[in-house]
């Protein structure tokens, strides 16, 4: 890292580690240097370091464990402001945002998709599909939430992508809250995945609205 001025140590510091959380030199799930370490990298004192880390675990991209370290938990503050309010907004009211996000995605995504898009759709819907017939639900939500941020990926708008990702948590969580009712055989992933592939955005957006009228339907 920069060793940097020392004028607003605390908001440079700030910057500094941001943006090297940002640049993955910290992987989400690591634990980043000591304060020590830190502050020497830096060439501040330690407890600007750790007003810097205090901020940022506020922000949600780092967690301190006592006697532990701290730990990178996010790269992007918008994801975890996003997160938060997923949080605490009811079904209805994400299912009601999916109705954008998921027919726009549909709609590109026939249109854009690549042969190495539909292989990465096709493998994720087996593994969906595996999952529901061993009846794991965990399993099966986190398949079908990859399903649908592949799909988004396949529309190659990386703001529609990157907003997709910023909702998987509620998603993942949207299916598991429809318990058996989610683990009910139907076919309309297949269909959604064939419209796709077939290149037919108006098939394919009709498709999404009615996998997001079913689910209205068991909430």
């Amino acid at each position: 890292m920069r060793n940097v001025a020392r004028t607003s140590l605390v908001d440079a510091a700030i910057d500094e580690l941001r943006r090297e959380i940002a640049r993955g030199t910290w992987p989400v799930g690591t634990k980043i240097p000591s304060e020590s370490q830190l502050a020497q990298s830096l060439g501040m004192s330690r407890l600007s370091v750790r007003e810097a880390v205090r901020v940022l675990a506020h922000a949600g991209l780092l967690h301190t464990r006592q006697g532990d370290g701290t730990y990178v938990t996010a790269t992007d503050e918008s994801r975890v402001a996003l997160r938060r309010r997923l949080d605490t907004a009811a079904a209805m009211d994400i299912i009601d945002v999916r109705r954008g996000l998921d027919l726009v995605a549909a709609r590109l995504a026939a249109g854009r998709r690549t042969d190495e898009d539909l292989a990465g759709l096709r493998e994720t819907l087996a593994r969906r599909d595996a999952a529901g017939r061993a009846g794991d639900l965990d399993g099966f939500a986190d398949a079908d939430v990859d399903f649908h941020v592949r799909v988004a990926d396949a529309a190659h708008n990386a703001l529609l992508a990157d907003l997709y990702r910023g909702m998987s948590d509620a998603l993942r969580d949207s299916v598991r809250d429809q318990q058996e009712a989610a683990l009910v055989p139907d076919s309309s992933h297949e269909e959604l995945l064939r419209a796709i592939e077939a290149g037919d955005p108006g098939r394919a957006v009709a498709i999404s609205v009615a996998i997001l009228d079913q689910q209205e339907r068991d909430l």
